[in-house]
């Protein structure tokens, strides 16, 4: 919802193990994003979802809602790229400048409103 990453479609995967809910789901980022709670291969940090915090009545749109939040508010405490989150705190602007030519390349289209 937020620039840079706003001006694209970002496919993601919800992955639900055999033993959901008492597992949470995983999900994956399909569509390569310049973002420092996202590795190269598309983990995403998601404290929701981490073991430690799952809770059991936990609904996925709860967890599609709160991807949704950590891709559009990078967290500082919740970092897999290092590199991108140093950037982002020394230069801001180099950091959004980046992340939205990467978006630009690599993102889809976003869908018309019905």
């Amino acid at each position: 919802n937020n620039p840079p990453y706003n001006t694209g479609a970002f496919r993601f995967e919800l992955t639900f193990s055999p033993n959901h809910p008492l597992e949470p789901p995983r999900a994956t980022l399909r569509t390569p994003i310049y973002h420092p709670s996202v590795d190269p291969e598309g983990r995403v940090c998601q404290p929701l979802t981490a073991p430690v915090h799952w809770e059991h009545t936990t609904r996925a749109i709860q967890v599609l809602q709160d991807l949704l939040l950590q891709l559009d508010s990078p967290d500082p405490q919740c970092v897999l790229r290092p590199d991108l989150a140093r950037e982002l705190q020394e230069r801001p602007e180099e950091f959004w400048r980046r992340a939205e030519e990467h978006t630009r390349l690599h993102a889809e289209p976003r869908p018309e409103p019905p």
